[in-house]
Protein backbone atom coordinates (compact mmCIF):
# COMPACT_ATOMS: atom_id res chain seq x y z
CA UNK A 1 0.00 0.00 0.00
CA UNK A 2 1.47 3.33 -1.10
CA UNK A 3 0.17 6.31 0.89
CA UNK A 4 0.91 9.98 0.52
CA UNK A 5 1.31 11.30 4.06
CA UNK A 6 1.16 14.89 5.34
CA UNK A 7 1.76 16.47 8.73
CA UNK A 8 0.20 19.94 8.98
CA UNK A 9 2.25 22.19 11.27
CA UNK A 10 2.01 25.87 12.14
CA UNK A 11 5.42 26.61 10.61
CA UNK A 12 5.80 23.92 7.97
CA UNK A 13 3.98 21.07 6.30
CA UNK A 14 6.00 17.85 6.28
CA UNK A 15 5.29 14.91 4.07
CA UNK A 16 6.48 11.66 2.62
CA UNK A 17 5.46 8.41 1.01
CA UNK A 18 4.57 5.32 3.04
CA UNK A 19 5.91 2.49 0.87
CA UNK A 20 6.57 -1.11 1.90
CA UNK A 21 5.81 -0.20 5.54
CA UNK A 22 8.47 2.49 5.64
CA UNK A 23 8.60 6.24 5.17
CA UNK A 24 10.55 7.50 2.18
CA UNK A 25 10.77 10.42 -0.25
CA UNK A 26 10.23 12.95 2.56
CA UNK A 27 9.72 16.65 1.89
CA UNK A 28 8.51 19.85 3.53
CA UNK A 29 7.32 23.33 2.63
CA UNK A 30 6.40 26.46 4.64
CA UNK A 31 2.78 26.43 5.80
CA UNK A 32 0.88 28.72 3.43
CA UNK A 33 -1.34 31.58 4.60
CA UNK A 34 -4.57 30.45 2.92
CA UNK A 35 -6.49 27.23 2.34
CA UNK A 36 -6.44 27.69 -1.46
CA UNK A 37 -2.65 27.92 -1.46
CA UNK A 38 -2.44 24.92 0.85
CA UNK A 39 -4.60 22.82 -1.49
CA UNK A 40 -2.51 23.81 -4.49
CA UNK A 41 0.72 22.74 -2.77
CA UNK A 42 -0.77 19.47 -1.51
CA UNK A 43 -1.98 18.58 -5.00
CA UNK A 44 1.43 19.47 -6.44
CA UNK A 45 3.16 17.01 -4.09
CA UNK A 46 0.75 14.27 -5.18
CA UNK A 47 1.15 14.94 -8.90
CA UNK A 48 4.95 14.99 -8.70
CA UNK A 49 4.94 11.42 -7.34
CA UNK A 50 2.12 9.70 -9.22
CA UNK A 51 4.43 8.35 -11.90
CA UNK A 52 6.60 6.62 -9.31
CA UNK A 53 3.99 5.36 -6.81
CA UNK A 54 0.53 3.81 -7.03
CA UNK A 55 -1.26 5.66 -4.25
CA UNK A 56 -4.10 3.99 -2.37
CA UNK A 57 -4.90 7.04 -0.29
CA UNK A 58 -3.77 10.09 1.64
CA UNK A 59 -3.07 10.11 5.40
CA UNK A 60 -3.03 13.40 7.27
CA UNK A 61 -1.80 14.39 10.72
CA UNK A 62 -3.18 17.75 11.84
CA UNK A 63 -3.47 19.93 14.95
CA UNK A 64 -6.79 20.53 16.68
CA UNK A 65 -9.64 18.18 17.54
CA UNK A 66 -9.65 15.95 14.47
CA UNK A 67 -13.03 14.29 14.04
CA UNK A 68 -12.24 11.86 11.25
CA UNK A 69 -15.65 10.22 11.02
CA UNK A 70 -17.43 13.58 10.81
CA UNK A 71 -14.79 14.84 8.39
CA UNK A 72 -13.98 18.08 10.23
CA UNK A 73 -11.27 19.52 12.46
CA UNK A 74 -12.77 21.17 15.53
CA UNK A 75 -11.02 23.33 18.12
CA UNK A 76 -8.30 25.83 17.26
CA UNK A 77 -4.68 25.70 16.13
CA UNK A 78 -1.89 27.73 14.53
CA UNK A 79 -3.54 27.00 11.14
CA UNK A 80 -6.97 28.63 11.58
CA UNK A 81 -8.23 27.94 8.05
CA UNK A 82 -8.32 24.15 8.46
CA UNK A 83 -11.08 24.26 11.11
CA UNK A 84 -14.88 24.01 11.15
CA UNK A 85 -15.77 22.98 7.61
CA UNK A 86 -15.97 19.60 5.75
CA UNK A 87 -12.23 19.46 5.13
CA UNK A 88 -12.05 15.72 4.60
CA UNK A 89 -14.59 15.83 1.76
CA UNK A 90 -12.69 18.67 0.09
CA UNK A 91 -9.44 16.73 0.33
CA UNK A 92 -11.02 13.59 -1.12
CA UNK A 93 -12.17 15.63 -4.12
CA UNK A 94 -8.78 17.32 -4.41
CA UNK A 95 -6.76 14.09 -4.40
CA UNK A 96 -9.43 11.81 -5.92
CA UNK A 97 -8.32 9.27 -3.31
CA UNK A 98 -9.51 8.04 0.10
CA UNK A 99 -8.41 10.34 2.95
CA UNK A 100 -8.04 9.62 6.66
CA UNK A 101 -7.16 12.25 9.30
CA UNK A 102 -5.78 12.04 12.82
CA UNK A 103 -4.69 14.54 15.46
CA UNK A 104 -0.92 15.10 15.38
CA UNK A 105 -0.34 14.05 19.01
CA UNK A 106 -2.45 10.94 18.47
CA UNK A 107 -0.47 10.15 15.33
CA UNK A 108 2.84 10.36 17.18
CA UNK A 109 1.45 8.15 19.94
CA UNK A 110 0.26 5.52 17.47
CA UNK A 111 3.65 5.47 15.78
CA UNK A 112 5.50 4.83 19.02
CA UNK A 113 2.92 2.33 20.31
CA UNK A 114 2.69 0.25 17.14
CA UNK A 115 6.22 0.22 15.79
CA UNK A 116 8.39 2.41 18.02
CA UNK A 117 9.48 2.71 21.63
CA UNK A 118 6.44 0.84 23.02
CA UNK A 119 6.03 -1.77 20.30
CA UNK A 120 4.32 -4.91 21.60
CA UNK A 121 2.80 -3.32 24.70
CA UNK A 122 -1.03 -3.12 24.81
CA UNK A 123 -1.53 -0.04 27.02
CA UNK A 124 0.71 2.91 26.32
CA UNK A 125 0.57 6.58 27.21
CA UNK A 126 2.45 9.01 24.97
CA UNK A 127 3.31 12.46 26.34
CA UNK A 128 4.39 15.25 23.99
CA UNK A 129 6.37 18.14 25.46
CA UNK A 130 6.35 20.97 22.96
CA UNK A 131 5.06 24.53 23.16
CA UNK A 132 2.37 22.99 25.35
CA UNK A 133 1.77 19.51 26.72
CA UNK A 134 -0.39 16.95 24.94
CA UNK A 135 -0.57 13.24 24.39
CA UNK A 136 -2.58 10.14 23.75
CA UNK A 137 -3.52 6.89 25.45
CA UNK A 138 -3.44 3.66 23.45
CA UNK A 139 -5.55 0.96 25.15
CA UNK A 140 -5.34 -2.62 23.89
CA UNK A 141 -3.91 -1.28 20.66
CA UNK A 142 -6.78 1.17 20.12
CA UNK A 143 -6.63 4.94 20.21
CA UNK A 144 -8.71 6.37 23.07
CA UNK A 145 -10.13 9.79 22.15
CA UNK A 146 -12.96 10.17 24.69
CA UNK A 147 -16.57 11.26 24.31
CA UNK A 148 -15.80 14.71 22.92
CA UNK A 149 -12.49 13.95 21.24
CA UNK A 150 -10.48 15.83 23.86
CA UNK A 151 -8.77 12.88 25.57
CA UNK A 152 -5.05 13.56 25.63
CA UNK A 153 -5.27 17.27 26.46
CA UNK A 154 -3.05 16.60 29.45
CA UNK A 155 -1.67 20.12 29.35
CA UNK A 156 -4.97 21.36 30.81
CA UNK A 157 -4.40 19.51 34.11
CA UNK A 158 -3.89 21.86 37.06
CA UNK A 159 -0.64 21.16 38.89
CA UNK A 160 0.08 24.26 40.94
CA UNK A 161 -2.92 26.31 42.06
CA UNK A 162 -4.51 27.63 38.87
CA UNK A 163 -1.40 26.90 36.77
CA UNK A 164 -1.70 24.11 34.22
CA UNK A 165 0.77 21.48 33.07
CA UNK A 166 1.30 23.42 29.83
CA UNK A 167 1.90 26.65 31.74
CA UNK A 168 4.61 25.05 33.86
CA UNK A 169 6.09 21.99 32.21
CA UNK A 170 7.64 23.05 28.91
CA UNK A 171 10.97 24.44 27.75
CA UNK A 172 9.12 27.53 26.49
CA UNK A 173 8.15 28.27 30.09
CA UNK A 174 11.73 27.73 31.27
CA UNK A 175 12.81 30.45 28.84
CA UNK A 176 10.02 32.80 29.96
CA UNK A 177 10.78 32.39 33.66
CA UNK A 178 14.54 32.69 33.15
CA UNK A 179 14.07 35.82 31.05
CA UNK A 180 11.87 37.42 33.70
CA UNK A 181 14.35 36.68 36.47
CA UNK A 182 17.48 37.81 34.60
CA UNK A 183 16.05 40.67 32.55
CA UNK A 184 17.31 39.19 29.28
CA UNK A 185 15.16 39.35 26.15
CA UNK A 186 13.33 36.08 25.46
CA UNK A 187 14.29 36.32 21.81
CA UNK A 188 17.97 35.98 22.68
CA UNK A 189 17.41 32.82 24.72
CA UNK A 190 16.54 29.19 24.05
CA UNK A 191 16.21 26.00 26.02
CA UNK A 192 19.56 24.85 24.68
CA UNK A 193 21.26 28.03 25.93
CA UNK A 194 19.71 27.75 29.39
CA UNK A 195 20.61 24.06 29.77
CA UNK A 196 24.20 24.91 28.78
CA UNK A 197 24.31 27.73 31.32
CA UNK A 198 23.05 25.38 34.01
CA UNK A 199 25.88 22.98 33.20
CA UNK A 200 28.31 25.91 33.51
CA UNK A 201 27.04 26.77 37.01
CA UNK A 202 24.35 29.40 36.39
CA UNK A 203 22.21 29.06 39.53
CA UNK A 204 19.09 30.70 38.02
CA UNK A 205 19.23 28.30 35.08
CA UNK A 206 19.73 25.37 37.47
CA UNK A 207 16.72 26.41 39.57
CA UNK A 208 14.44 26.79 36.56
CA UNK A 209 15.47 23.45 35.11
CA UNK A 210 14.93 21.79 38.50
CA UNK A 211 11.42 23.32 38.61
CA UNK A 212 10.79 22.07 35.06
CA UNK A 213 11.73 18.48 35.92
CA UNK A 214 9.75 18.58 39.18
CA UNK A 215 6.67 19.73 37.26
CA UNK A 216 7.12 16.90 34.77
CA UNK A 217 7.44 14.41 37.61
CA UNK A 218 4.14 15.61 39.13
CA UNK A 219 2.31 15.51 35.80
CA UNK A 220 3.68 12.13 34.83
CA UNK A 221 2.84 10.63 38.21
CA UNK A 222 -0.74 11.92 37.95
CA UNK A 223 -1.06 10.26 34.54
CA UNK A 224 0.45 7.03 35.90
CA UNK A 225 -2.15 6.99 38.69
CA UNK A 226 -5.00 7.75 36.28
CA UNK A 227 -4.12 5.24 33.52
CA UNK A 228 -1.52 2.81 34.96
CA UNK A 229 -0.06 2.15 31.48
CA UNK A 230 2.60 -0.40 30.61
CA UNK A 231 4.90 2.51 29.87
CA UNK A 232 4.92 6.26 29.26
CA UNK A 233 6.76 7.39 26.15
CA UNK A 234 8.14 10.94 26.23
CA UNK A 235 8.32 12.93 23.00
CA UNK A 236 8.61 16.49 21.76
CA UNK A 237 11.67 18.65 21.15
CA UNK A 238 13.17 18.20 24.64
CA UNK A 239 13.16 14.42 24.21
CA UNK A 240 16.00 14.70 21.70
CA UNK A 241 18.28 16.02 24.45
CA UNK A 242 20.75 13.23 25.12
CA UNK A 243 20.56 13.41 28.91
CA UNK A 244 16.82 14.09 29.12
CA UNK A 245 15.55 10.61 29.96
CA UNK A 246 18.27 10.03 32.58
CA UNK A 247 17.58 13.37 34.25
CA UNK A 248 13.82 12.77 34.16
CA UNK A 249 14.17 9.34 35.75
CA UNK A 250 16.42 10.73 38.49
CA UNK A 251 13.85 13.41 39.35
CA UNK A 252 11.01 10.88 39.32
CA UNK A 253 12.94 8.45 41.52
CA UNK A 254 13.67 11.19 44.07
CA UNK A 255 10.02 12.27 44.11
CA UNK A 256 8.76 8.71 44.60
CA UNK A 257 11.35 7.97 47.28
CA UNK A 258 10.26 11.05 49.23
CA UNK A 259 6.61 9.96 49.06
CA UNK A 260 7.46 6.26 49.59
CA UNK A 261 5.56 5.41 46.41
CA UNK A 262 8.35 3.63 44.61
CA UNK A 263 6.15 0.58 44.03
CA UNK A 264 4.06 2.67 41.63
CA UNK A 265 6.93 4.05 39.55
CA UNK A 266 6.10 4.59 35.87
CA UNK A 267 8.27 3.01 33.21
CA UNK A 268 9.60 5.92 31.16
CA UNK A 269 10.85 5.55 27.60
CA UNK A 270 12.18 8.00 25.06
CA UNK A 271 10.45 8.27 21.69
CA UNK A 272 12.19 6.69 18.69
CA UNK A 273 10.86 8.53 15.67
CA UNK A 274 11.29 12.18 16.70
CA UNK A 275 10.04 14.51 13.90
CA UNK A 276 8.82 11.63 11.69
CA UNK A 277 6.45 10.21 14.32
CA UNK A 278 3.41 12.16 13.08
CA UNK A 279 3.85 10.93 9.51
CA UNK A 280 4.37 7.32 10.53
CA UNK A 281 1.40 7.43 12.90
CA UNK A 282 -0.87 8.94 10.24
CA UNK A 283 0.02 6.08 7.90
CA UNK A 284 -0.65 3.49 10.60
CA UNK A 285 -3.98 5.14 11.39
CA UNK A 286 -5.00 5.04 7.71
CA UNK A 287 -4.19 1.34 7.62
CA UNK A 288 -6.22 0.70 10.79
CA UNK A 289 -9.23 2.53 9.35
CA UNK A 290 -9.13 0.60 6.09
CA UNK A 291 -8.74 -2.74 7.87
CA UNK A 292 -11.45 -1.89 10.40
Amino acid sequence: MDLLVFDFGGTSVKGGVWHNNALEDTFSFPTPKTWDKMKALLKKELESRQNKFSFSGVAISAPGVVLNEQGIIDGISAIPYIHHFPIKEELKKLFELPVEMINDANAAGMAEAICGAAKGLPNVLFLILGTGVGGVFIQNGQLYTGKHGYAGEYGMMFLEGDKTFSELGTVVRIVERYSKRTGEEKGSLSGEIIFKRAEDGDTVAQEEIKKFYHTLALGIFNLQVAFDPDCIVLGGGISSRQAFLTEMKQTMDAFLEEKEWGYFAPELRQCEFQNQANLIGAAEYFKSQISG
